[in-house]
């Protein structure tokens, strides 16, 4: 009986764990690639941009990369995360025609940004990744930007991420990253995991989906406290109504025989010894 349990357990486990894979996929990534993350940004706003760069080598380690900015969708400023063990530089490039940025003209754009492990320890390891976060803006008002990088190992061996991917075909070998830019009526509601509003940090004023989410949960964390004393007072109340209970039932029960005593009882006239107590009469 107890192999049978056994044996029905791990049956029920492993159909647990094919359905989980099933559902959430392998827990190992299908492509490692460089990636930025969100995928989506507001024009004219200011994007925080995490960019994933994954060490897809057995045996050398990542001690480079460069990010190349496109030429057709330029941006002003570029705001960059300090990483530790790395140094980064920004290379700029005139642009024509100027852009305006607050009411100023801008006659150069970023051009690119490179990182630069400064040891071999702090390069990206194999089995690593290391993410380069970049904060820029104002973004063009394009459709999308396409941003190249090259990944440089230890062994010299250069990763060109250049490849441009085109909707509805196969994913190249090695892709560019691409971050798709909305246009601020497009910019999508609070909480649909799609937009800046969901983690990317921007210039542009908070949806005002928002502040609804936070009325909402305001109210659904005072409906939960209010449940939880009502439900503390019920307990208490229950707890006293026991005790009370308790308490009469400990008067009503009766009390235990005193042991009988060799004195004669208060009221008692006659003894053992009389006659009339046996019950016989005189002669």
């Amino acid at each position: 009986m107890l192999r049978h349990r056994r044996t029905l357990a791990r049956a029920v486990g492993l159909t647990g764990a094919a359905v989980l894979v099933g559902v959430f996929g392998s827990a190992v990534p299908v492509a490692a690639h460089i990636t930025v993350s969100p995928e989506q940004a507001i024009a004219g706003d200011y994007a925080r941009l995490a960019f994933q760069v994954p060490n897809e080598s057995d045996s050398a380690s990542t001690t480079q990369v460069e990010l190349v900015l496109p030429e057709d969708a330029p941006v002003a400023s570029v705001t960059l995360l300090p990483v530790a063990g790395w140094t980064a530089s920004v290379q700029r490039q005139p642009v024509d025609p100027p852009m305006e940025v607050h009411g100023a003209q801008v006659t150069e754009a970023v051009a690119r940004i490179v990182w630069t492990a400064d040891d071999p320890e702090s390069a990206v390891q194999p089995g690593e990744f290391q993410e380069f976060v970049a904060m820029m803006g104002p973004l063009p008002d394009v459709d999308q930007m396409v941003f190249k990088s090259l990944q440089t190992y230890s062994d010299g061996n250069i990763v060109r991420w250049i490849e441009v991917p085109v909707p509805g075909q196969d994913e190249p070998a090695t892709p560019a990253s691409l971050l798709t830019v909305l246009a601020a009526a497009d910019e999508p509601a609070a909480g649909d995991g799609t937009g800046p509003g969901d983690g990317a940090a921007t210039g542009g004023e908070s949806p005002a989906g928002e502040e609804s989410a936070a009325g909402d949960a305001g109210t659904g964390s005072g409906l939960a406290l209010g449940t939880g004393i009502v439900g503390l007072l019920a307990g208490l109340g229950g707890l006293l109504l026991g005790g009370l209970a308790f308490i009469r039932t400990r008067r009503a029960e009766p009390a235990p025989p005193t042991p009988a005593s060799s004195a004669t009882p208060a009221g008692q006239t006659a003894s053992a010894d009389d006659p009339a107590a046996s019950g016989g009469s005189a002669g």
